[in-house]
């Protein structure tokens, strides 16, 4: 469907304020949340959820892939996962002695990479070629992954046992780190509110107690169309020399920090522009201001930097530094 200018705008808007609706219909509160893979999705960007078990990380996701009408498909990480049954095999047809190729999960829109620290390094790293180019090596062939294509990882910041520390090599092809909080007290009575009336599902000549991932409404809110007509607006979000200024001296300060020995590259720059214009037309505006870089600068940084031994040492923590970083630029 095409739409006059004014319209087009005035569309998306209502798109992704039904997509925003209809999340919160399933999942209670996390609008944050919400807001970050709303922003992954209209500019391709990959997302990692930290939180501990049971904040509806992968509701949150199935939900949205449902409400977009993408492919969905999720991974479960574990310790003896290996790259194939991520990116698929050459397999051989006994009938004609060739071998074919089996393409894994990973073909698809929206993946969910769960527990993503529970692979070994070789798996994960099994998944950089695919979220940095797009596009998947078996054998000797290259396959072009489906557009739009996007990986949302989820990890437990608690539990070490069994984990790998993610390498900076995959940290810094996530866009965004968002960490997830507990709800607030209403939130969970509505939580608890919900589930008790969920009922049981009856089937197979016997029922089942139902959860939320049973009454997920099947039915998107628009087109294929319609999200990426939200992907182009975004580009046409405008954004200022000095906005981009702020950005560059804010990546360089986390180079030159005595307390950090790594600072951002240049691709956490590139993350801030794009994720504050998802942010600015999400929130109606065509145009970036100074409280999309301070909202995201946290999800876009913190999880780019690492802080020497001494600041370790001294109690000192990522968001501190960074934090003083922002205030000493405004």
């Amino acid at each position: 469907m095409n739409h006059a200018p004014g319209l087009q705008s005035e569309h998306t808007a209502q798109y992704l304020q039904a997509v925003r609706r209809k999340v919160g219909q399933v999942v209670v509160g996390q609008d944050v949340v919400v807001e970050r893979a709303l922003i992954a999705l209209l500019t391709s960007g990959h997302l990692l959820l930290q939180g501990v078990p049971g904040l509806a990380k992968t509701l949150l996701v199935s939900v949205l892939s449902r409400c977009i009408d993408l492919q969905f498909a999720r991974i479960q990480f574990t310790i003896d996962l290996l790259p194939s049954d991520i990116l698929g095999s050459e397999i051989l047809d006994q009938r004609t002695s060739e071998f074919r190729t089996k393409k894994g999960p990973i073909f698809t829109n929206l993946l969910l990479a769960d527990e993503i620290n529970r692979a070994a390094p070789k798996v994960q790293g099994a998944l950089l070629e695919a979220m940095q180019e797009r596009r998947v090596t078996i054998g000797d062939e290259t396959w072009n992954l489906p557009a739009p294509f996007l990986v949302i990882a989820t990890q437990n910041p608690v539990e070490q046992a069994g984990t790998f520390e993610l390498p900076e090599a995959q940290l810094d092809r996530f866009m965004l780190c968002h960490r997830l909080q507990y709800p607030t007290q209403a939130e969970e009575t509505e939580v608890l509110r919900r589930n008790a009336g969920l009922g049981i599902q009856r089937r197979d000549g016997g029922a089942v107690v139902q959860t939320e991932f049973d009454v997920l409404d099947k039915r998107p809110v628009g087109t294929a169309e319609d999200l990426i007509t939200a992907m182009e607006a975004v580009n046409s979000v405008h954004v200022s020399e000095t906005f981009i200024q702020h950005i560059v001296q804010l990546v360089n300060d986390t180079r030159q920090h005595p307390h950090l020995e790594l600072g951002c590259s240049p691709r956490a720059g590139i993350s801030l522009i794009k994720a504050s214009r998802a942010r600015a037309l999400i929130h109606g505006r065509s145009y970036v201001t100074p409280d999309d870089l301070f909202a995201l600068a946290e999800d876009v940084i913190l999880h780019r930097i690492r802080l020497t031994y001494e600041a370790i040492a001294d109690g000192i923590t990522g968001r501190q530094v960074l934090q003083k970083i922002i205030s000493n630029r405004m």
